[in-house]
């Protein structure tokens, strides 16, 4: 596969798999919805040849407990290093994750295991859909990959404090937020107790990097894109969603060239309770300068050369996609 690249379209795919001295390739399929089906749901019903079902409540985050680590914080290196091993993959393992929407899910995988040591990591442009328009087939069948002695390091993407963010946008950084409008003005907030944004954030969705078809814009559009949204060259800049889902297919997308070899991420948690101020916007119902949040924090965040790129993957005050 093109190793200069993270993003992978169906046609490359389709060689890569016909290709039985092509380097050791792994699907894994991340589709995941909130409330449902199931991704083994999801799974059952049809799925790339080859690909392995992952959960992403389950395996690419730790369980939520009592909620103070937001709902999904970092897994344990060793239950990820359980599941990496389980699926087949090892340290030359070329990754390819794919999801039914807009490749957050997917970048989700991408971003893990990154973090986790893995520098091969693809995401599949368009996901499942673009598989099936391209007149790809599906199957049922389960295959059962022979478990490896992959050993994850956690730290390829640095650790930064939530004091680090604060201090980005004190500098006069971009925080951008990847949820959708609506929830970033507090109009409607259908998943978390408190609307609204992170004082100082611009509304960034990520359906503005996609197209109608789910497919990651060009890199040249999506340069204008964040341009557009007042980043420079060489500018700090953050994202943050509600649990660390949409905010990967921002830092994915926004990634200069999508290297997958030059990203250098940085993921944080944070347990315990801290207030955090949240902005409504002005011309929102229920407007209010600042809203105490008394909820669990845990970030994650990243930086992409040239630019710096950080990922805010979890607040208190947004823990829903």
């Amino acid at each position: 596969m093109n190793t200069g690249d993270a993003l992978i379209d169906t046609r490359e795919l389709d060689a890569v798999l016909r290709n039985v001295s092509a380097p050791r390739l792994v699907l894994l399929d991340v589709r995941w919805r909130l409330g449902g089906p199931s991704p083994a749901e999801l799974y059952a019903s049809g799925h790339l040849p080859g690909a392995v079902s992952v959960d992403l409540d389950r395996d690419l985050a730790a369980l939520v407990g009592d909620g103070r680590r937001g709902r999904h914080p970092l897994p344990e290196p060793g239950a990820l290093q359980e599941a990496l091993r389980r699926w087949g993959i090892d340290e030359e393992s070329s990754v390819v994750a794919y999801d039914d929407a807009d490749g957050s899910s997917a970048a989700r995988a991408w971003w893990l295991l990154r973090w986790a040591g893995l520098r091969d990591v693809r995401v599949l442009d368009g996901g499942i859909a673009a598989w099936t328009a391209a007149g790809l087939p599906l199957t049922t069948n389960m295959p059962a990959p022979e478990p490896t002695n992959v050993v994850v390091r956690p730290g390829a993407m640095p650790v930064l404090d939530a004091t680090g963010v604060a201090e980005l946008v004190a500098r006069g950084g971009v925080l951008l937020d990847a949820r959708v409008e609506p929830r970033y003005r507090g109009e409607v907030e259908p998943v978390d107790p408190v609307a609204g944004h992170i004082p100082g954030a611009r509304s960034a969705p990520t359906s503005g990097n996609v197209d109608a078809s789910g497919r990651f814009l060009s890199p040249k559009q999506l340069r204008e894109r964040f341009a557009g949204l007042g980043v420079e060259p060489g500018q700090a800049v953050a994202a943050y969603c509600g649990s660390g889902v949409a905010a990967a297919q921002e830092v994915f997308g926004a990634a200069p060239g999508r290297s997958a070899g030059g990203v250098v991420c940085r993921f944080m948690e944070r347990m315990g309770r801290r207030p955090l101020p949240a902005d409504r916007d002005r011309s929102g119902p229920g407007c209010t300068n600042s809203i105490a949040v008394a909820a669990a924090v845990s970030w994650a965040v990243a930086s992409c050369l040239p630019r710096s790129w950080w990922l805010v993957s979890r607040c208190g005050l947004c823990s829903g996609e």
